[in-house]
């Protein structure tokens, strides 16, 4: 037991070196259990950063990232006076809200916090279909929240990501490519560079230690490759060793699958609404800013799928 507490301290105290020589900073990061809120903790952590991690509740995730170095703060982005003492006495933020309803006025209190304590810079997490005339209630909301933070006078930076890589990996996606070999989804003809979380999060981690040249600039998020989806299908065919297929679903009966899936409504209707976006090109593109930033090119299709590749084999392996 005292050796592994003499690890513990001892790597406690590199990092303080670490820290010391950096600086002052505190990077708080909202949603860190999720996509990319863990990946950024993480990679601030490794750069030796001082981070203050905002989580939703006390489970074995935070309880990882604070044996991992990270300062781990259980709150509600609903609960202003919890946004309020989460801001205070950090450097600068990454905002990150789900796909769910609420994201105005979370943004609305989050924004408030960050004027009050000072934040040099807000990296908001947004979405590439994010436009004032979205047919998605969700992309819509998210349009008015990169608006709520430009209003507010707070620095910020807003992402607008395109398909996560990690959109092979659920459940409604996955089945189908595990269980019958094929992607059959309601895409069509439509085009997009799969973007990966761990991807995203070197880039917001680079953001948030080095905002000044970025502030007040929106970034689409896009992998290196832009492909259709039996482009998509091949690269994961390639990896696998195995013929995967792309069969275009309808976009009802797209709606009927996540219905079965048991998603809520306010999900079902933006997935189908950026169906068609993705059909009208609104997700196409490739990376021209995270190699830029962070020296490094986002994965391949192939890279993700070989580093998940048991969760492509069987539905019981961990996605």
């Amino acid at each position: 037991m005292m050796g592994a507490y003499t690890k513990l301290s001892d790597a406690h105290d590199r990092l303080s070196v670490r820290r010391e020589f950096l600086g002052t900073d505190k990077f708080l990061v909202t949603g860190a259990t999720g996509e990319t809120g863990r990946y950024t903790v993480q990679r601030l952590l490794e750069k030796g950063h001082s981070v203050r991690a905002m989580v939703h509740r006390q489970d074995e995730r935070a309880d990882a990232l604070r044996s991992e170095g990270a300062e781990v703060v259980v709150g509600d982005l609903f609960e202003h006076d919890d946004v309020i003492r989460a801001a205070a006495g950090t450097t600068a933020a990454y905002f990150c809200y789900p796909v769910r309803p609420g994201i105005i006025q979370t943004t609305a209190y989050f924004a408030d916090a960050a004027r009050r304590a000072g934040l040099k810079a807000v990296i908001n997490m947004s979405q590439i279909s994010a436009r004032e005339d979205s047919k998605s209630h969700a992309a819509r909301d998210h349009w008015i929240a990169e608006r709520v933070f430009d209003w507010s006078g707070v620095p910020t930076i807003h992402l607008r990501p395109t398909f996560f890589s990690q959109w092979l990996l659920y459940p409604f996606a996955r089945k189908t490519i595990v269980e019958q070999s094929i992607i059959d989804l309601p895409y069509g003809a439509g085009r997009h560079a799969p973007i990966a979380a761990e991807d995203q999060a070197r880039l917001i981690a680079s953001l948030l230690a080095d905002p000044a040249a970025h502030i007040s600039k929106t970034y689409t998020l896009h992998g290196s490759t832009e492909l259709d989806q039996p482009g998509i299908a091949a690269a994961i065919s390639e990896v696998l060793g195995r013929k995967i297929s792309y069969q275009p679903l309808t976009i009802p009966a797209y709606r009927d699958r996540l219905e079965k899936f048991g998603l809520p409504e306010f999900l079902i209707q933006h997935f189908c609404a950026i169906a068609l976006d993705y059909q009208n090109g609104i997700f196409s593109g490739a990376d021209k800013i995270i190699a830029e930033v962070t020296g490094v090119p986002p994965m391949t299709v192939q890279d993700f799928v070989t580093s998940h590749r048991a969760a492509f084999n069987t539905l019981n392996a961990a996605a």
